[in-house]
This record gives C-alpha cells, structure tokens and sequence, in this order.
C-alpha cells in the first residue's frame, strides 16, 4: 500500500512544486513589468525635465513678474512725478525764451511720457492701483520727492521768456534730484528687473540733465 502511495505523493509534490513556481514567476514578471513601468516613467520624466520640468516653465515668467513694495512704491510715486515734469515741459513751447530750454523740455517729456506708460503698465500687471491721471495735489507724494506746489507750478505758468527759463531750471533741478533719490532707492531695494533698469536709466539720464541745467544757470 505504501508502495502505491508514494508515486502519487512524488506526483503531488512535484505538481506543488511545478505550480509554485508558475506563481512566483507570474508574480516576479508582473512585478518586473511594474519596475520597468516605473522605470520608463522616470526615464521619460528625466527625458522631459530639460524642457518640461516645472521649474524652467514656472521660473522664466515668475523671473519676468517678479517684484516687491519697493516696486510698486516707485511705480506709484514716479508716474505722478513724470506727469509733473511733462506739464512743466508742456510749458515751454510759447514760455520759454532759450532754444536751449526748449530743447531740454522736449527731451523730458520724450522721455518721460512713454516711461509713464510703462509704470502704469507694470501696476496693472500686478493687480496694483495706477494713480489717477490729473492727481495734482502732490502732498500725498510726500515732502520729498522734488514735486512743485499749486503755487510753484502757478508762477511758472505765468512766467516768460529768461524769467520762465530761470524758474524753469531751478524748479526742473529740484524735481530731478527727487527722481533720481527715488531711483537710487528702488535700484537699492527693488526685485523687479526692468523696475531697476528704468532706475537706472533715470539715474543716468537725469543727472546729466542736472548738469547741463547747472551749467546754463551758471552755477556749474
């Protein structure tokens, strides 16, 4: 009886044995599949992070958009600025007496008028408030600044000829250097890269101006 037995428990054994090992390789290749599927997701993932991995899609525009208070408070207080300037430039068409000055209000409003455009553009793109367009009282721009008073402004438009030229300068001087302290400012604490570009070239440009206004005063 024993005899019997033990070719059907070899057989049993062996068929165990047999299944077993159908399993686990069914197992091993599903899991093997799975590896490589993870694999080939990491490898395409690396494939694409040259060109579209989240940081170089997120950081180009966020470099481009990026910007602080110190932005804003000099888009805020420079288009108010600007828009003062260009009214006293507005001036000297029929004021002034001197080619020389009417040539220098020329190329501040030329200046000026397309970087007011360019500031109220950043302060929309930033969800932030454009100053009003004929904000004149300026007291809220601080008492520095360099911004005229009604009163100044005033006398300047009643002003002409060498009167108006001299008024002119002195005043255009004072604004100026507020610009420029204004822009020193946001080239020192600003994140905004075109913000502290225009800085800059206000900087420059205004304090050439600075001097050529100095020197037709005499003060050079």
């Amino acid at each position: 009886m024993s005899k019997n037995r033990s070719p059907i428990r070899r057989t049993t054994a062996v068929a165990a044995a047999l299944a077993a090992s159908l399993v686990l390789a069914a197992c091993g290749g599903a899991e093997g599949g799975a590896a490589a599927g993870h694999g080939g997701h990491a490898a395409q993932s690396q494939s694409q992070s040259p060109s579209q991995s989240p940081t170089p899609s997120v950081s180009a525009p966020a470099a481009q958009g990026r910007h602080n208070a110190a932005d804003v408070a000099f888009a805020q207080g420079m288009i108010p600025h600007h828009r003062q300037a260009v009214e006293m430039a507005d001036l000297a068409p029929t004021r002034a007496g001197s080619a020389e000055v009417k040539q220098l209000a020329e190329a501040i409003k030329k200046a000026q008028d397309p970087e007011i455009r360019t500031l109220s553009g950043w302060l929309t793109a930033w969800g932030e408030q454009v100053p009003a367009a004929g904000a004149g009282d300026h007291s809220a721009h601080g008492a520095g600044g360099g911004m005229m008073t009604a009163e100044e402004m005033d006398r300047l438009g009643k002003a002409s000829g060498k009167a108006f030229d001299t008024a002119f300068m002195e005043l255009m001087i004072k604004h100026h250097e507020g610009a420029v302290a204004m822009a020193k400012t946001e080239r020192a604490d600003g994140a905004h890269p075109e913000a502290k570009t225009m800085a800059e070239a206000i900087i420059s440009s205004q304090s050439a101006e600075i001097a050529t206004m100095n020197g037709l005063l005499g003060k050079n």
